[in-house]
């Protein structure tokens, strides 16, 4: 039963050509919003990309990208904006109300399902979007995916950020997964009214953690409003503001990871 079960997941596995988590060792830094909007960039730039939703106790890839409401049929990922495939347990709960109560040992076989039981199809892409530290969830995804193409950490500004994430990066190492980059979001922020830019949260603190850690640096995203305002009515924001300072920051960011990965822009 266990040999069948390994070889259903590689062959399930074996037609996404890369897989990456998107990981931070504390919340509050947008992880998802990132994730959503990173993936629509590079579903807007010709590649097939999904997204598996892994933050069991708080599933919010759905609501981002607008598909509340939508329900799973069979093994198949829902499809979203560009293209872009979801899985979440957002689309099997019933109502919002119902939480989720569960142990970590549940919460591994639901991971490995998910990885084995959805036929993704073909992909060029799959990111995961993992809930914050270094718990359940990010163990079982590193141990259950077979070649694992890395991890994208993801922090902000500040000093206790960049020190709790470092924590995420020590993670990383420890499993034997290749980091892809640090990427830093809300780096600034510019007034609409008089234009001056303000680093609201510090300065410098993922170029610095990349810098130490000997990780490449894959970006910073501006503070934009707008992406939160969007992100709360389900309008994903690059692709309804893609001239924004914020969306071009994912754009570039998006160029550069498909550097890291090797990823040719058809």
């Amino acid at each position: 039963m266990e040999s069948r079960t390994e070889d259903l997941l590689k062959e399930r596995m074996s037609k996404i050509k890369h897989k990456v988590a998107v990981l931070s060792g504390k919340g509050g830094v947008g992880k998802s919003t990132f994730t959503a909007n990173l993936a629509l960039v590079l579903s807007v730039r010709g590649h097939r990309v999904g997204i598996l939703d892994a933050d069991l106790h708080g599933p919010s890839i759905p609501k981002l990208l607008g598909m509340r409401g939508k329900r799973m049929e069979g093994e198949a990922p829902v499809e979203g904006p560009a293209g872009v495939r979801v899985v979440s347990l957002d689309f099997l709960l019933p109502d919002d109300s119902t939480p989720l109560i569960w142990r970590g040992p549940i919460k591994a076989v639901a991971i490995r399902q998910l990885l084995e039981k959805i036929e993704w199809g073909e992909l060029d892409l799959l990111l995961i979007d993992l809930p914050p530290g270094t718990g359940d969830e990010p163990l079982s995804v590193m141990q259950e995916l077979p070649e694992m193409d890395g991890v994208l950490i993801l922090t902000s500004p500040s000093e206790l950020s960049a020190l709790v994430v470092g924590r995420a990066v020590g993670f990383a190492k420890k499993m034997g997964v290749r980091i892809l980059g640090i990427a830093e979001n809300l780096s600034s922020f510019t007034c609409p009214r008089c234009g001056e830019t303000v680093r609201i949260f510090g300065e410098g603190g993922g170029r610095k953690m990349a810098g130490e850690f000997g990780v490449p640096f894959l970006g910073e995203v501006p503070l934009d409003p707008h992406l939160s305002e969007d992100s709360d009515r389900g309008e994903p924001f690059v692709l309804k503001r893609p001239g924004a300072p914020a969306a071009r920051a994912f754009l570039e960011l998006a160029g550069r990871l498909e550097q890291e990965l090797g990823l040719k822009k058809p």
